[in-house]
């Protein structure tokens, strides 16, 4: 397993101009650039960290058995999976390091294609790229359906940054035509809890393991989760990633020799959050609040709000046309900083994402600055 060097700076921190202008204002910055959860982690599941404190051996790569299971149980309750085993899930340290990692975990490099979705969160694109792979942006299964190079393909339902919702059929149309190539799906869903419209806030957000998609067979499929979002755990690192056992086995073996073991009093931790369905729906209700607030203030301050159907962040555009950096200059003589849609790729550049991460008053206090203008 080799890495090519990543020269580029982090994009975020091109951001500190306008963060440093934001924080002028008299009434301070109110920071909706990053999706970092601000609300308290669940008192169950601090307790269970503290009680599994004395932890002086190593934990298992793959997670304990107790997790495993609420893994399996999870899958099952929440995201509509059948036939999935305990060989077919594992720990992560948090989704984004999967995500970074797993073309290299697989075995992927020089003359392979990676597909990430053409609005991407730029970790598909790196770790793609770190691994020597080439990388194909695109939304569109026609640009890729046939191309034996094709060795892995992302989606990310719901989207970051766009909030968009992969549908069942969508869904099943990237798997048949990858598995026409032998090529490994992994889906990044670890916004499937916060969906807010119709019919995913019913029905719920699909899984790529849902055998609507995946027929009676998850060959070939990965579906990558996180409770950073859900249980206010990104501070623990607490992700998971479920699906083909024997694609599992081959990315655990690699992991064994890496030694990426998530810690044992966080296994504890997560096993007591995926089993506590009821904190996720009031941690869920909170953000439908800040929602309600924010997007109707920036609609009145001329803003077009572009899918956004779940997630945690509104996908915005200015209606004067501007590119995002030119909207990040007004939103910080306001006080108010945002991401810019330029570190999604190519085609995002006129949009700008709002978090809804922020505590309620700082929420209010954006949507009172941009409705007073």
């Amino acid at each position: 397993m080799g890495f090519i060097a990543i020269t580029e700076d982090y994009p975020w921190d091109r951001l500190t101009p306008y963060a440093d202008r934001a924080k002028q204002h008299p009434d301070g910055i109110v920071d909706l650039s990053i999706g970092t959860p601000v609300d308290p982690t669940p008192p169950a599941v601090q307790e269970a960290l503290a009680a599994a404190a004395d932890a002086p051996g190593y934990p298992t790569v793959v997670g304990t058995p107790a997790l495993r299971e609420a893994m399996v149980d999870w899958f099952t309750r929440r995201r509509g999976v059948h036939g999935l085993t305990t060989a077919g899930v594992m720990a992560t340290i948090g989704s984004k390091e999967l995500v970074g990692l797993l073309p290299s975990l697989l075995g992927i490099g020089a003359g392979d294609v990676v597909v990430v979705p053409a609005a991407a969160y730029p970790t598909y694109e790196v770790g793609a790229r770190a691994a020597g792979a080439e990388v194909l942006a695109t939304d569109d299964v026609a640009d890729w359906a046939g191309d034996a190079r094709v060795r892995l393909v992302w989606v990310n339902s719901p989207g970051n940054p766009t909030g968009a919702v992969a549908s069942v059929d969508r869904l099943r149309e990237v798997v048949e035509n990858a598995r026409a190539l032998g090529a490994v799906v992994a889906s990044d869903e670890c916004y499937a809890e916060l969906a807010w419209e119709e019919p995913w806030s019913s029905d719920g957000v699909p899984c790529v393991l849902d055998p609507r998609v995946a027929g009676g067979s998850h060959s070939g499929l990965l579906a990558a989760y996180s409770l950073s979002k859900q249980s206010n755990l990104a501070g623990y690192r607490a992700g998971l990633l479920a699906g083909d056992a024997d694609l599992m086995a081959r990315i655990i073996l690699m992991r064994r020799h890496l030694g990426l073991m998530l810690p044992y009093p966080v296994q504890v931790a997560m096993a007591v959050a995926l089993g506590d369905d009821a904190h996720v729906a009031a941690q869920r209700e909170v953000y439908r609040r800040r929602r309600a607030v924010l997007l109707p203030a920036l609609q009145a301050a001329g803003f077009t709000i572009d899918h956004s159907e779940a997630g945690l962040y509104l996908w915005a555009r200015s209606l004067d046309g501007g590119d995002c950096w030119a909207t990040l200059d007004r939103l910080a003589d306001l006080g108010i900083l945002a991401g810019a849609g330029e570190f999604y790729g190519p085609g995002s550049e006129h949009h700008v994402r709002f978090a809804l991460t922020a505590p309620d008053d700082r929420i209010a206090a954006a949507a009172s600055r941009l409705t007073a203008r």
